[in-house]
């Protein structure tokens, strides 16, 4: 496995256990106790992932992930408690990957690192090719992970740049909510969960910021999304 893990969590107790436990589970885990430090030793690593505490001294995590996300492609993980008042919608604004609430029981903490991980490596392989798509006039390079409309950037967040590469290389199909979770979280589709919807249309609120005319994002009720021009919706 040999991912490297960079954790940020101010407790010391609950960063030793998580430590140990993702030792013991192949990861090369290095740990850090405040937020003051964490840009500078995400420079310095260039970990595979980072384990992230939202409330720590010295900057927070929200701050840490905007930061970050300037110069690190790698996956973030938020770690949150109960009581935080950051929202699923701000986490992923900032640009966190994915978020568990503590306490976190360590092999479900394992099984979303898995799942962050084989992401990860899937991004990986597509930048080491070059592999363009487009439909509709959006224009997708999966190498550098960016997105053109008329030749103009669209900003997007890494989790909307899958979702919109998928749904350009099946344009004009239904793809599946599963099949959506599955690619944004890496998690067995659940009915009740609603982060992909807001994901979809956070990309759908980008196209427009972008001026995309010529194609939307169609709702199919109770299968998934579908990309289509916008002349089909007319």
């Amino acid at each position: 496995m040999n991912s490297k893990i960079l954790l940020i969590e101010d407790d010391r107790d609950i960063s030793q256990l998580t430590q140990m436990y993702l030792t013991a589970e192949g990861y090369q885990v290095e740990a850090i106790y405040d937020g003051s430090s964490a840009i500078d030793k995400i420079k310095e690593l260039q970990p595979d992932l980072v384990l992230l505490d939202l409330m720590l001294p010295g900057k927070s995590g929200a701050e840490i992930c905007a930061e970050a996300r300037q110069f690190y492609s790698g996956m973030i993980m938020v770690l949150t408690a109960a009581e935080d008042e950051m929202s699923e919608v701000s986490l992923f604004k900032f640009g966190a990957d994915d978020y568990v609430t503590k306490p976190v029981r360590g092999h479900i903490l394992v099984a979303r690192i898995e799942a962050l991980m084989r992401r990860y490596q899937r991004q990986q392989k597509l930048e080491q090719s070059s592999y363009v798509s487009d439909a509709h006039g959006i224009v997708i390079n999966a190498q550098n992970q960016t997105a053109y409309y008329e030749h103009k950037p669209i900003n997007l967040t890494n989790s909307e740049f899958e979702i919109l590469q998928l749904l350009i290389e099946n344009a004009g199909e239904t793809v599946s909510r599963d099949h959506c979770c599955r690619l944004a979280r890496g998690i067995e589709y659940n009915v009740n969960n609603r982060s992909i919807d807001m994901r979809v249309s956070g990309l759908r609120k980008k196209l427009i910021q972008a001026e995309v005319y010529s194609a939307t994002i169609k709702t199919i009720r109770n299968q998934g999304y579908k990309l289509v021009s916008s002349n089909a919706c007319a």
